[in-house]
């Protein structure tokens, strides 16, 4: 429908002839031609979220129905040429595509889980080493042989509390003794579900060991070829570069972040420059625009190749496949594969004579990597990456014509202009989610960036590729120069920022709906065309009335029930200062309460004797029990109405009994007051029965 059409339809309109609603979608939705494309995501990602959601597992009906849902959809889209009934078939078809993918990628992904805790012999490959949240060493294998165990998982996470007398090299063969466990679940009903993200990596169990970890044999070791190169890059930087610098060099450059200790880590989480430590679309586009820069600077440098050749499609070109070795480099973890699509699209548009940076360029990325992943859709990586780019996009397309060439005393001003334009539109589109995911807000974030990021892409980038070019030619002190002072500096402006007053807050978890709503509204917001795009305000205002009005548990019990927390007007009160403390440590961030577990530790709120802690909510009597000899000696109930032990308890008792054998099937409790009495929620009723929770 032309410009021509839909005047004369607002004509008919105003001569008193009623639309029809098809004539009023045709009408609005031929506004929006040529960026209707730009929804194809956002469809896909409806039905992706529409699967996640399920509280049970979809079955062959719901597939069924997913399918012939989209072949009528595919039906209307060819048979019929109504723009509007077109335009929506499309996007029935899309989310319905979504539906199958996410099903098809979780079922693909099967693998054995560990269903019991368990002490004996692990061997196994190495195919990961990071840091775990305790600063210990940890590794991922694969290929392992486990005691007594009939259904091994295909992988295992231990962190290493003992001696490493084994070399720490991906495809080392290694064994230790030590205790796994099946992945863990939330550590409060609706709570960060880690057994689902084990699930999308195979990850059948995680655990710890104390003795040595010793080398088995060599057996396995040369298919991880690439994942030794990154190790062997790694540690000579760490040993060109020293410290925290090192460390944070090598995590830049490899996506090794093994040498970069808590503190480097946490200063970095407090003045919101951890971005820069992940490898993510920051990274390869600096790489790959230093790539594109020094080749085609160097064509113009030779005036006969720079008349006869396109340098800016040879410089396309050879950033393209940098930024590919960068990708195996770095590990293809999530983050990095989503990089690399949205750095290889933009290329690949330099390549086709489109626009490098363009809503259709960012659509065909995210349709791409929510195609390969579609669990990405709800990791926070792939949220505020493409918030960040979107937004960015959206306002660099209002900028005036040439302002990419400035002239005169512009040319002075507008690099510092531009980069703090851009800091301040990705962290505005950022911060929500950074806040919803993390409980963090960091006050100073813009300032940090401005200081840090002119180093991170004038030094440290660059230098990373002049490394790998003149490394193997003895001539590396220059590069090694400029990461040093580079990542130095970051470092320094990360520790002098976090240092400040105020630098970061806390901020209560919000509802689930929340990052659902101020996704919707952005979207709205940037890819609407016309006046109805103000009605993006109504999701943004509803996220912030039910973020403001968010409500914490009264009590949480951990899934040990080891740990109770009991919320009072001056915030959680803890039973224990030390133990499960994953479990305080989030409940304490949920809360919106920077405290750590030992300073929420409130012993005249939450009395203990003899190892029996008595409290009350509304008319409702609760006992917690801890120990066998406490739990044994025991009267009844001791007069409570919900007893709470971290004990098997084989004995009858007068009333609701949560013990160490039931709460391994329901999982942490979140206990709340209602004019109707206490109501109780645990961790199963909320997670449901997907995949991920069979056998918990």
């Amino acid at each position: 429908m032309g410009d021509t059409q839909v005047g004369a339809r607002k004509q008919a309109w105003r001569k008193g002839a009623a639309p029809t609603p098809l004539a009023f979608l045709e009408a609005a939705l031929a506004r929006q031609r040529g960026q209707l494309a730009c929804w194809a995501p956002v469809c896909l990602g409806v039905g992706i979220a529409w699967w996640f959601a399920q509280g049970t597992e979809p079955g062959a009906p719901a597939y069924g129905i997913a399918t012939g849902a989209a072949s009528l959809c595919l039906a209307l889209r060819v048979g019929l040429r109504r723009h509007a009934i077109c335009a929506l078939a499309a996007g029935g078809l899309l989310v319905c595509l979504g539906v199958l993918l996410a099903g098809a990628r979780a079922h693909s992904l099967s693998a054995p889980v560990l269903g019991f805790r368990y002490y004996g012999p692990i061997e196994g490959r190495i195919v990961d080493i990071d840091r775990a949240q305790s600063d210990v060493l940890r590794i991922t294998l694969d290929r392992v042989r486990l005691d007594d165990v009939r259904r091994t998982p295909e992988r295992v996470r231990v962190s290493l509390h003992g001696e490493v007398v084994a070399p720490l090299a991906p495809g080392a063969r290694v064994m230790t003794t030590g205790h796994l466990s099946p992945p863990p679940g939330p550590a409060e009903p609706g709570g960060f579900d880690f057994r689902r993200h084990a699930w999308f990596i195979r990850l059948g169990a995680v655990g710890y060991t104390r003795v040595p970890l010793l080398l088995a044999s060599s057996e396995g070791a040369d298919g991880a070829w690439l994942a030794r190169v990154r190790v062997r890059l790694s540690a000579a930087i760490r040993a060109r570069v020293g410290g925290e610098a090192g460390g944070f060099a090598a995590a830049v450059a490899t996506g090794d972040r093994s040498g970069l200790g808590r503190e480097a880590n946490d200063a970095m989480r407090e003045s919101n420059l951890y971005h820069l430590v992940s490898i993510s679309g920051m990274h390869m586009a600096m790489l790959a625009g230093f790539v594109f820069w020094l080749v085609r600077a160097g064509i113009a440098a030779v005036p006969p190749l720079a008349l006869r050749l396109n340098a800016r499609k040879i410089a396309a070109a050879a950033a393209l496949p940098a930024a590919a070795f960068y990708l195996a480099l770095a590990g293809r973890d999530v983050a990095t594969e989503r990089a690399f699509v949205m750095v290889a699209v933009s290329l690949g548009a330099v390549l086709a004579d489109r626009r490098a940076l363009s809503l259709r360029g960012l659509a065909i990325a995210a349709m791409i990597v929510l195609g390969l992943r579609p669990e990405t859709l709800l990791n926070p990586g792939f949220q505020m990456s493409f918030a960040a780019v979107l937004a960015l996009v959206a306002v660099m397309g209002r900028l005036p014509r040439g302002w990419h060439r400035p002239s005169g005393f512009a040319r002075f001003w507008m690099p510092v202009a531009l980069l703090l334009l851009t800091s301040l539109v990705a962290g505005s589109a950022t911060a929500p989610f950074a806040a919803a995911h993390f409980n963090r807000v960091a006050h100073y974030g813009l300032l940090a960036n401005l200081l840090a990021t002119p180093a991170m892409g004038g030094l440290v980038m660059p230098g990373a590729v002049i490394l790998a070019v003149t490394g193997p030619l003895g001539l590396d002190q220059p590069a090694v120069w400029m990461i040093d002072y580079g990542s130095r500096w970051i470092l320094w402006v990360s520790e002098r920022i976090a240092a400040l007053d105020g630098a970061s807050s806390a901020v209560i978890a919000p509802p689930g709906a929340v990052v659902a709503l101020v996704a919707a509204g952005g979207l709205w917001l940037v890819l609407w065309r016309g006046r109805g795009r103000v009605a993006a305000l109504l999701p943004l205002a509803l996220a912030v009335g039910l973020w403001s009005r968010a409500e914490r548990p009264d009590l949480l019990v951990s899934d040990s029930g080891a740990l109770v927390g009991l919320m009072t007007p001056q915030g959680r009160a803890l039973s224990k200062p030390t133990g499960d403390g994953f479990a305080a440590m989030v409940w304490l961030e949920n809360d919106g309460d920077g405290r750590a577990q030992a300073e929420a530790h409130d012993p005249v709120a939450l009395p203990r004797r003899d190892r029996v802690l008595r409290l009350r909510l509304g008319a409702t009597e609760i006992v917690q029990v801890t120990g066998k000899t406490a739990l044994a000696a025991l009267d009844g109930c001791d007069g409570a109405d919900i007893l709470i032990a971290n004990q098997p308890d084989p004995a009858p008792r007068p009333c609701l009994r949560f013990d160490a054998r039931r709460l391994r099937d329901t999982g942490a409790l979140a206990l709340w007051r209602a004019p109707e009495g206490l109501r109780i929620e645990t961790v199963a009723d909320r997670a449901g029965r997907r995949l991920w929770t069979r056998g918990h």
